[in-house]
C-alpha cells in the first residue's frame, strides 16, 4: 500500500505546477508547525490560568483569559489559511493525477484495450478517473500533512511531558516495591500502542469493505446510465420493469456490502468511541497520584494533563483516522491497479501484426480473426487495394465484417496474420456513430478543434450530406435535436465529418446501413465527388450504389474478385457468396 501511495504521490507533484505545489505544501506544513507552537503555549497558559484561580488572584485570571482570547484569535488564522491552501493544493494535485490516469487511458486506445481484453479485471475506469483521484488527493494531502505535523508536535509534546513530569510512580506487586521515573512519558505511549493495535484488528477488513462497495457504487450508477442512453429501445420493448428488476438487484448488492461495512464500523464503534470520550479524562487520571501526593499544584496537575493529552492525541492519529486511511487505501490501490492497466493495455502483446507499408495499397496476408473467447473464424482472403479505388468487402452476418474493419484501424488484438497499411490517413466509421457533447460545432469539426475548420466548410458539408437545417440551431436546440437524430441522421453526420477530415483511406464498416437504397446512393455518390482520391472501402452485406465502378471482394468462398463491368483481371484469391 506504501509504494502505491507514494508511486500516486509523485504524479501529483510530477504534474503541472509541480514547484507551486510543493511550495503550497510547505507552505500548510509550516502552518501546522504554528499550530503546534499555539499548542505549546496554551500548556503553559494552562498552568498559569489554574494557578491564578487557585490563589483567587482575579487580575491575573482575567490577565490569562485575554491571553488565552490571543492565541485562539492566532489558532484560527493559522486553521482558516492552512485549509484554503490545503483546498488550493488539493484541486491543483487533483489536476495533475487526473491528468496523468486520462494520459494512460487515451495512450496507445488503452481504452478501447481494456474494454476488449478480459485478462485486466478492472471495471468502471471512468469512476477511478472521476472518484478515485478526488478521493486519493484529498485524504493523502489530510492525512498526509498531518502525519507530517504530528512528527514534529510528538517530539515537543513528548519533551514538554519530560521536563514536567520529574516525580515518580510507586507501588508495591507480590512484595515487590517498584518505581517507575516519569511514569506519565512511558504512560502515554503504551496507552496509545494498545489502542492502535486493537483498532487495527478491528478494522481491518474495513479496506476491502470499502473498494467493495466504491464498485458497487459505481455499477449502479453505470446501470442508470445505460438506461438513459437507451430510452427509445426501452420504451418500445416495454422494458421498465427488466429495469426495474436490474436496478433493484444493482442497489440490493449495495445494500448488502453496506450492511456488512455497517457491521464491521459498529464493531470498530464499541472501542473507538470510548477511547474518543476518554482520552482527554486519562492525563488527569494517571496524574491525579502525583497531585493528591502534594508533588504539583493544581495548576501543574492541568498543565501535566495537558501535556499529555496532547501527546496522546498525537499518537492517535492512527486510531483517529482510520477510517479516513483505509478510504485512501482503498483509493490508491484501485487507482494504481487502474494505471497498470491502462499502460499494459496501451501494448497489446497478440493479434494482427500491423506493418506501416512504404506503399500506396493496403495489403491483408494470412488474416485470420478470433472472437474474445478464441472463436476463430474463417480466414480473410490475402487481399491488395490500391490507393484510389472503390471496394465493396462483403459477407454475411457473422463472418466478423466489423472485425475486419477494427483489424485495419488496429484496434482487434484477437486473431493473427499480417496487415500492411499504406501511407496517408485511414478513418474507419463504425455502424454505430459517435457524437460528442457540446455545440454544433463541435460534434461536427470532431476530432479537429472546433476552430479549426471556417463556418463556410462545415455548412458545405452539412448541405452535402442532406442536413444543412441543423446550421441554424442554437446550441440549447443542437443539444435538443442531438438526442431526436434518427440513425440515418447521425450516419449522414458521421459521413459529413469524414467530408471534413477527407482521409486517404476511409473504411465505412455498415456505416450507411440505416439509409434507403436510394439516399445511400445519393449519399455515397456526393462522397466520391468530394473526395475524388480517397480510396473508398465498404463493408457491408449488401451492394453499395452511387459509386459507379465498384470492385467486390465477396468474404464466403474462394472466387476471383469482379468489379461493376465485369471480371476482374486482378488474380487476389478471394470469397463470395451468394446475395
Amino acid at each position: 500500500m506504501l509504494t502505491q501511495i507514494i508511486g500516486l504521490t509523485r504524479l501529483c507533484i510530477a504534474g503541472p505546477g509541480g514547484k507551486i505545489g510543493a511550495l503550497s505544501f510547505l507552505m500548510i506544513f509550516g502552518l501546522g508547525l504554528a499550530g503546534v507552537q499555539v499548542g505549546v503555549r496554551l500548556i503553559a497558559w494552562t498552568a498559569d490560568f489554574y494557578n491564578a484561580l487557585q490563589k483567587l488572584d482575579v487580575d491575573g485570571a482575567l490577565r490569562q483569559i485575554a491571553i488565552f482570547l490571543g492565541l485562539i484569535a492566532i489558532s484560527v488564522c493559522v486553521h482558516l489559511a492552512s485549509a484554503y491552501l490545503r483546498k488550493m493544493l488539493q484541486i491543483r494535485w487533483r489536476r495533475a493525477l487526473t491528468e496523468a490516469a486520462l494520459d494512460r487511458w487515451l495512450a496507445g486506445k488503452a481504452y478501447w484495450h481494456m474494454r476488449e481484453r478480459t485478462d485486466h479485471g478492472l471495471d468502471n475506469p471512468d469512476q477511478r478517473i472521476a472518484e478515485d483521484c478526488r478521493i486519493f488527493v484529498e485524504k493523502l494531502t489530510i492525512e498526509g500533512l498531518e502525519l507530517a505535523t504530528n512528527i514534529v508536535a510528538l517530539v515537543t509534546y513528548v519533551s514538554i511531558l519530560w521536563s514536567l513530569s520529574t516525580f515518580a510512580l510507586s507501588f508495591s506487586l507480590f512484595g515487590h516495591a517498584i518505581e517507575i521515573p516519569r511514569y506519565m512519558v512511558w504512560a502515554a505511549p503504551l496507552y496509545v500502542a494498545i489502542a492502535t493495535f486493537i483498532t487495527h484488528g478491528l478494522g481491518r477488513p474495513l479496506k476491502a469493505l470499502t473498494v467493495e462497495q466504491q464498485k458497487r457504487e459505481a455499477d449502479f450508477r453505470f446501470s442508470l446510465l445505460r438506461l438513459r442512453e437507451h430510452v427509445e429501445a426501452v420504451a418500445l420493448a416495454d422494458g421498465e420493469q427488466a429495469e426495474r428488476r436490474l436496478f433493484r438487484e444493482r442497489f440490493g448488492a449495495i445494500a448488502g456490502n453496506w450492511q456488512r461495512l455497517a457491521n464491521r464500523e459498529l464493531i470498530l464503534g464499541f472501542f473507538t468511541r470510548p477511547y474518543f470520550q476518554t482520552v482527554l479524562r486519562i492525563p488527569l487520571f494517571l496524574a491525579l497520584p502525583a497531585y493528591l501526593a502534594g508533588r504539583v499544584t493544581f495548576g501543574g496537575l492541568m498543565q501535566i494533563g495537558s501535556a499529555f493529552q496532547n501527546v496522546v492525541t498525537t499518537l492517535s492519529w492512527f486510531v483517529f483516522s482510520y477510517r479516513d486511511l483505509t478510504e485512501l487505501a482503498a483509493a490508491a490501490s484501485r487507482l494504481s491497479h487502474f494505471m497498470r492497466a491502462a499502460e499494459g493495455a496501451a501494448t497489446p502483446a497478440s493479434g494482427p501484426a500491423l506493418h506501416k507499408a512504404g506503399h500506396a495499397e493496403l495489403r491483408l496476408r494470412d488474416l485470420v480473426l478470433a472472437t474474445p473467447a478464441g472463436r476463430r473464424l474463417p480466414p480473410v482472403p490475402d487481399l491488395k487495394l490500391e490507393a484510389g479505388g472503390s471496394y465493396w468487402l462483403a459477407a454475411p452476418s457473422g463472418h466478423g465484417k466489423s472485425m475486419l474493419a477494427k483489424a485495419i484501424a488496429g484496434l482487434w488484438t484477437h486473431g493473427g496474420g499480417r496487415i500492411e497499411r499504406p501511407e496517408g490517413r485511414i478513418l474507419v466509421l463504425p455502424q454505430q456513430p459517435y457524437l460528442p457533447l457540446g455545440s454544433l460545432r463541435t460534434a461536427l469539426a470532431y476530432p479537429q478543434s472546433p476552430e479549426a475548420v471556417d463556418d463556410a466548410t462545415l455548412r458545405e458539408a452539412l448541405a452535402t450530406i442532406g442536413l444543412e437545417e441543423l446550421w441554424s440551431l442554437d446550441e440549447d436546440g443542437w443539444t435538443d435535436r442531438r438526442r431526436g437524430l434518427s440513425g440515418g441522421e447521425q450516419q449522414r453526420f458521421a459521413l459529413a465529418r469524414a467530408l471534413l477530415q477527407a482521409p486517404d483511406w476511409l473504411v465505412l464498416d455498415e456505416a450507411t446501413s440505416a439509409l434507403d437504397i436510394e439516399a445511400e446512393a445519393q449519399l455515397l455518390s456526393a462522397l466520391r465527388r468530394s473526395l475524388p482520391a480517397s480510396t473508398l472501402v465498404l463493408i457491408a452485406h449488401r451492394a453499395p450504389q452511387g459509386l459507379g465502378s465498384l470492385r467486390m471482394i465477396a468474404l464466403a468462398r474462394p472466387v476471383v474478385a469482379f468489379s461493376a463491368g465485369g471480371e476482374s483481371d486482378d488474380a487476389v484469391p478471394a470469397r463470395r457468396f451468394a446475395l
